[in-house]
């Protein structure tokens, strides 16, 4: 089966999840896959050797200003043009299948030139009825049009009884000294916003990565670090907890390593509200509304988190592609969800709560 995998490139989480599936597929003689990436500049992708000769593409994505959705700023960036250039040129007729995670160009291709299209992602759980914040009308316009598909296979913390599944995460937790650090990712804030939340917390060590960080800087208690796939893994696996925005695959990470979570959602964008609801539902996290040391140290003296246990290896979900009956989602979720492992705090949570 020749496989076209459609992979948003804005953040890290989507390609997180893209390198997971591509090992995987790596292992099998009945599947071929090529990788399209859209939503940054080409030479911002790092990492990637394990996708082989790649494509990339501009895209769509969201800009951010000061920790917020900057909606003058996605307009002035947007290239419609260019978007409906690379849609028309981008030739899918050689392919069986394509695999869509959140990425507008494959998806409109495929449905443009009749090719069957599944979506494995995050926002596919969002044409469910699941648990969400703050979602407006035009949420609900770009989850449906952005990069639509025949098939919406969701990808979330719990199934909700849809066609969800669980997050596959292949790392381990690690023991970390009592007096570990705290790992900072907040990619959307401004540098010096995270120096003044921080600076005056001198009793914690904190290691931060931004992408405006161009070389390792140390100051005081400070850490701060480049973009990196092997230093931010190494930091992520011996942190106590973790500051982040509320991204998807970064919380999942930091369950499947029972690290604490402090989540900063990005404001105006009702996917990581929503994130951020459905977190503190289950007793999983804690909220930071906005930048406020208080609110960092009272959660330092917090304990450790019981986490959540997910399935490391996507052969089922291959297994399921490669057969072909494709609208039948019931016996791999069932599958998959099994090997979900709850703490005992969550499953009392889940039981009590009416989703």
């Amino acid at each position: 089966m020749k496989i076209l995998y459609g992979v948003q490139g804005t953040g890290n989480g989507h390609i997180a999840r893209a390198r997971i599936m591509a090992a995987a597929m790596a292992e099998r003689d009945d599947i071929e896959v090529d990788f399209v990436f859209s939503g940054r500049s080409a030479d911002d992708y790092f990492d990637m050797e394990c996708f082989g000769e790649y494509r990339t593409f501009s895209g769509l994505t969201f800009a951010t200003r000061k920790g917020q959705v900057s909606q003058w700023e996605t307009l002035k960036n947007a290239k419609p043009l260019q978007l409906y250039r690379d849609i028309r040129q981008l030739d899918v007729s050689g392919y069986d299948l394509l695999l869509n995670d959140f990425e507008p160009v494959t998806a409109w291709a495929a449905r443009r030139q009749g090719l069957t299209s599944i979506s494995v992602s995050h926002q596919a759980a969002f044409s469910h009825d699941i648990p969400r914040a703050s979602e407006h009308f035009t949420d609900k316009l770009i989850m449906r049009s952005f990069a639509p598909t025949d098939i919406q296979l969701g990808v979330h913390w719990f199934h909700f009884e849809k066609p969800i599944v669980p997050p596959f995460i292949t790392d381990k937790p690690a023991p970390h000294p009592a007096n570990s650090h705290t790992l900072v990712y907040l990619p959307f804030e401004e540098l010096d916003d995270i120096q003044l939340l921080l600076e005056p917390l001198t009793e914690q060590h904190f290691v931060c990565f931004h992408p405006k960080v161009k070389q390792q800087l140390t100051q005081g208690h400070i850490e701060w670090h480049p973009p990196s796939k092997p230093g931010f893994r190494h930091a992520l696996q011996h942190c106590s907890g973790v500051i982040s925005n509320g991204g998807f695959e970064l919380a999942s990470e930091s369950l499947q390593l029972k690290k604490k979570l402090l989540i900063k959602p990005l404001n105006g964008q009702f996917e990581q509200l929503s994130n951020l609801k459905t977190l503190m539902s289950l007793g999983l996290c804690q909220p930071l509304y906005q930048l406020d040391t208080d609110t960092v140290e009272d959660w330092l003296l917090e304990p450790a988190s019981e986490g959540l246990q997910f399935p490391d290896d996507p052969t089922p979900m291959l297994d399921w592609i490669v057969a072909g009956d494709w609208h039948n989602t019931k016996p791999l979720c069932e599958a998959l969800w099994k090997q979900v492992n709850f703490g005992p705090k969550t499953r009392e949570r889940l039981m009590s709560l009416a989703f």
